[in-house]
């Protein structure tokens, strides 16, 4: 979940691969494998992601229901 995610957020801000990665101080190849979920980012990385989307981190990690239930809507990140 949390690599589609973050594909379909980059792909929405029209951000390469390699922007994202220069944007998170990271390798090219290890924010490819945050989209091919072969790796997971750190907690201060992730948190970069998020502020990068402006969106919560539980919608990058697939919360959805967590965030219905506190009445937010999933579909304005989408």
């Amino acid at each position: 979940m949390f690599g589609k995610r973050l594909r379909a957020q980059r792909m929405k801000k029209s951000f390469t691969q390699q922007q994202m990665a220069d944007m998170l101080h990271i390798s090219l190849n290890a924010y490819q494998k945050y989209e091919q979920e072969e790796r997971s980012p750190s907690f201060d990385c992730l948190i970069r992601i998020a502020d990068i989307f402006s969106v919560p981190i539980d919608f990058l990690l697939g919360r959805d229901e967590y965030l219905k239930s506190l009445g937010v809507s999933v579909d304005e990140f989408l």
